[in-house]
């Protein structure tokens, strides 16, 4: 079975602030199957359905913060069913809501909870993971513990492979772990000096604080696919292996003097040499 590749529009997020449609035709004519959104940029789900049936992409997943399904959750969850999506993602947890804190239990029960309403809607819940999982509760860590918590028919994964690897865990083998939950597997590729991960690393993507990295400028920066250090070839083999349908990439920052739709081609260009 051939792998689907689709585009987290995150990536292109300067691109589709100006206007969506036209990037949606840019993913498109690069190569893309389909995209993975992070937000609606204003449009409203019939309107952006619409363009994807004429561009010819396919609505892959949606990033949708917890708290937003929270506040709102069959008007947030169903928006992306009626863009047509198949899977919706917890992309991020706050602080507060991590393992190795008092909120994770809390964590849990709440995306129990929406993973139950998204089945409504016809929507598969995944979880796309970062490194502040990997913290260790009773000798497991907590990615662990939040997939053993919620039965696999409510929650599947959605392993970003970056930041396995930024965990000191093997990519390849944590999707083989998950043989037969791995449905959308996230293809993201960095460079990092000395394999020392800067100690403000989430400011890097925007996500926590404004403060810069101390330990200065190309200590650790994303790349595009097949152009820094991560093995894609045992990462895709176990892709295959443990029944992924779609491989999604993306990259947090442009790199290499490249605009961020440049390094989304050349990533499209590394999979295309690799026959997908």
């Amino acid at each position: 079975m051939k792998l689907s590749i689709a585009l987290q529009l995150y990536s292109v997020r300067d691109f589709v602030e100006k206007d969506l449609r036209d990037t949606l035709k840019k993913v498109k004519e690069i190569g893309y199957d389909g995209v993975e959104f992070a937000g609606l940029y204003g449009h409203e789900p019939a309107k952006i359905k619409v363009m994807l049936d004429e561009i010819g992409l396919i609505p892959v997943s949606a990033h949708v913060p917890l708290e937003d399904m929270l506040k709102a959750p069959d008007k947030v969850i169903s928006a992306y069913a009626d863009i047509g999506c198949e899977y919706i993602a917890v992309p991020h947890l706050l602080q507060e809501r991590r393992p190795g804190t008092e909120g994770f239990a809390q964590t849990i029960k709440d995306i129990k909870e929406m993973a139950k309403i998204a089945q409504k809607y016809n929507l598969q819940m995944l979880y796309h993971n970062h490194d502040f999982e990997f913290v260790k509760i009773d000798g497991e860590y907590g990615l662990d513990i939040l997939y053993r918590s919620i039965p696999e028919e409510l929650l599947k994964t959605e392993i970003d492979t970056c930041w396995i690897n930024i965990a000191g865990e093997d990519p390849a083998e944590y999707i083989r772990k998950y043989t037969g939950r791995s449905p959308v597997v996230h293809l993201k590729d960095f460079y990092m000096s000395d394999n020392e991960k800067p100690e403000q690393l989430y400011e890097l993507i925007g996500t926590e604080g404004n403060e810069k990295s101390e330990k200065g400028k190309g200590e650790f920066e994303f790349r595009p696919v097949g152009h820094g250090m991560q093995d894609f070839t045992s990462i895709l083999k176990a892709s295959k292996e443990a029944g992924a349908q779609w491989l999604i990439v993306e990259q947090d920052q442009p790199s290499l003097d490249k605009t961020s739709m440049e390094c989304a081609s050349m990533s499209r260009e590394y999979l295309k040499k690799l026959g997908l």
